[in-house]
């Protein structure tokens, strides 16, 4: 994910990290070559006139604009409702460690604040171990690093072995708050406050597996690729005979609109894996946990840095 301060009007013109334009680059210079062969030619294909003008592109231009901009709006609505449920995960990962620690009893053999502060470590640790591997499940990596780092050695044993890793250790979070309750150190009144925001955590859980599994149709996205390059090649054919020279111009700043707004919804689309505008999932893993680390007394990680004006 790219982050970077507001920039002037000029220095936007000019931006090449973050824009899709490296990855539109052939495609773009091959229509512009070929507008600018058509121009050669004044339209023809040996010695064939090609019969058009710019009044059908217009009406497609227009058709496929809207299609375009439904697409990337489908796209994007993806792209904030994941961000949401990331922010989600934040809120209801402290909500629990604060619960942890002020409704959870120390065991009575020890000084209140020291028990419950180590038994509240267990279950923010389990927590940020949810959260990472979460995101290795949605980019397909391995979690056994954090998890060692996290975890008792036994428990990180059982994740291992476990295909579905973020559900067990929703599991493993649910087991400690059973066993507070059987120790007597949590109020069987109090458990359902606490039982809640691991049923939304659950939640944002299904909701990241949704998108993550279910893309944009691919015939619609078909239709919308075919029809945006068939309407490039064929532009300069249609605008040869009113602006001429400027053909190569002019088509070269369309396909470029087009090019980019296909390319765009394509790539925010799968928006969890590691490209300059997807979803920041290493950063927002990182400050969840410092967020757990803060709430039970536990030295912070260092905060992601930008880099390049990249947060990855």
């Amino acid at each position: 994910m790219i982050v970077r301060p507001h920039l002037n009007w000029l220095r936007m013109l000019f931006v090449v990290r973050g824009p899709i334009l490296r990855s539109i680059l052939p495609q773009l210079f091959i229509t512009t070559a070929l507008a600018a062969l058509v121009t050669h030619l004044h339209g023809q294909l040996l010695w064939w006139k090609v019969p058009l003008n710019f009044v059908p592109f217009s009406l497609i231009g227009l058709t496929l604009a809207i299609f375009l901009g439904f697409r990337n709006s489908t796209a994007y609505a993806r792209y904030w409702e994941a961000r949401t449920l990331w922010g989600s995960l934040l809120v209801d990962t402290r909500a629990l460690a604060r619960q942890a620690l002020t409704l959870v009893d120390g065991a009575p053999s020890e000084p209140r604040a020291d028990a419950t502060a180590g038994s509240a470590r267990e279950l923010a640790f389990t927590l940020a171990a949810f959260v990472h591997a979460l995101r290795h499940q949605l980019r397909g990596t391995d979690p056994s690093a954090d998890m060692a780092r996290l975890l008792a050695p036994a428990d990180a044993a059982r994740v291992a072995r476990a295909r579905h890793k973020p559900p067990l250790l929703l599991l493993m979070a649910g087991e400690w708050l059973r066993d507070r309750r059987r120790e007597g150190r949590l109020d069987p009144v109090l458990a359902p406050a606490l039982e809640r925001h691991l049923a939304r955590l659950g939640e944002a859980l299904g909701g990241c597996e949704r998108i993550a599994s279910t893309p944009i149709p691919f015939p619609y996205s078909v239709i919308i690729h075919r029809t945006v390059y068939f309407y490039c090649v064929l532009l300069p054919f249609g605008l040869i005979d009113a602006i001429e020279p400027m053909t190569p111009v002019i088509v070269a700043f369309i396909a470029y609109i087009f090019f980019a707004l296909e390319a765009l919804g394509a790539e925010i689309e799968q928006l969890f894996g590691t490209e300059l505008n997807d979803l920041a999932l290493d950063a927002l893993s990182r400050g969840i946990e410092n967020n757990l680390r803060e709430a039970v007394g536990e030295p912070l990680l260092p905060e992601a840095e930008p880099q390049d004006y990249v947060l990855m």
